[in-house]
């Protein structure tokens, strides 16, 4: 069968007209193209059930929901939903499926074990780049790598897998220009050395706005404060500025007042999320009985959010 999407569902099958317990029931249903649907729909919509779990973990050893070329489809969107979802008990699982012959079901295992936060798939993960660049250059007449090497690579920097860098490394030098920014952002991550930022901010100004958009992500990812004026002005959609930024924005809140309440300073509101921010965001932060503890560099990144609005 072809690949299944749900842009290609009727508006019956919509969010507006589809329960939790609907959606649970197609994916245990038979019907190959709603139950794709529903994989996606309770990751989109962070379903956190137990029994749709339960469904979604089963759905990853699916067999039935393949593609004429041998690929899994369920099993790509159950993957990707369980990551959403944070659901611990789904490492296993999850671990098990970076062996699947399918690239598209290792590549969402990778990018969903890298969002859940568990150590124990690290030796997992670093097993998908044994070979390095020798066994993961381009195959001719395929759309991808031999292995998902940029969500490895990216899963294992978010994991603070340091044992990881000798194998991250020479990535650097792969032909693919994504693959070389995952390998930036993470070692970025597992060492904190400035060059590698600067790599990602000097591919802002890159010729194609498909990598500009990629390079805008990943400094969002690790919070690269010195990018957030060359981020203001690349040459790319304001939502996508707009979310890089408030990745630094949030990357340093959390460092600010960790470094406050070790130094005895405290403050209350800690763990706060900044959320999109409007032209009275400052004033509202200034007016805060907290303001003394908002930091210059926090306002100056949110003055330049307020310039994208």
């Amino acid at each position: 069968m072809l690949e299944s999407s749900p842009e290609n569902y009727t508006e019956v099958d919509s969010p507006e007209h589809l329960t939790v317990e609907q959606a649970i029931a197609n994916l245990k249903g038979e019907d190959r193209g709603l139950q794709y649907y529903a994989a996606w729909w309770l990751g989109r919509f962070r379903v956190k059930e137990p029994e749709a779990i339960e469904a979604l973990i089963f759905a990853l050893q699916d067999e039935g929901n393949r593609t004429e070329s041998g690929g899994y489809p369920l099993r790509r969107n159950a993957a990707k939903a369980l990551g959403k979802l944070g659901e611990l008990q789904a490492v296993p699982a999850l671990i098990a499926c970076l062996d699947c012959s399918d690239f598209y079901v290792r590549e969402s295992a990778a990018e969903s074990l890298g969002m859940l936060s568990d150590r124990s798939c690290v030796p997992q993960l670093m097993k998908l780049l044994v070979g390095g660049l020798a066994a993961n250059q381009p195959i001719p007449g395929f759309p991808h790598l031999p292995q998902p090497c940029a969500a490895v690579i990216e899963a294992l920097g978010t994991l603070g897998a340091t044992e990881a860098i000798e194998l991250i490394e020479p990535f650097l030098e792969h032909p693919v220009e994504l693959v070389q920014y995952a390998t930036a952002r993470a070692m970025y991550q597992l060492t904190q050395n400035p060059s590698y930022g600067d790599r990602l901010v000097k591919a802002l100004s890159g010729d194609k706005l498909q990598l500009r958009r990629a390079a805008l992500s990943d400094l969002g990812a690790i919070g690269y404060l010195p990018a957030a004026k060359a981020i203001s002005e690349t040459l790319a959609e304001n939502s996508l500025k707009l979310i890089s930024l408030k990745g630094l924005l949030e990357h340093h809140v959390k460092n600010h007042y960790r470094e406050t309440r070790e130094q005895g300073i405290g403050n209350r509101e800690q763990g706060r999320e900044f959320l999109p921010f409007n032209g009275e965001s400052e004033d509202i932060l200034k007016n805060s009985s907290e303001s003394s503890s908002i930091s210059d560099t926090a306002i100056y990144l949110m003055n330049l959010m307020d310039d994208l609005l």
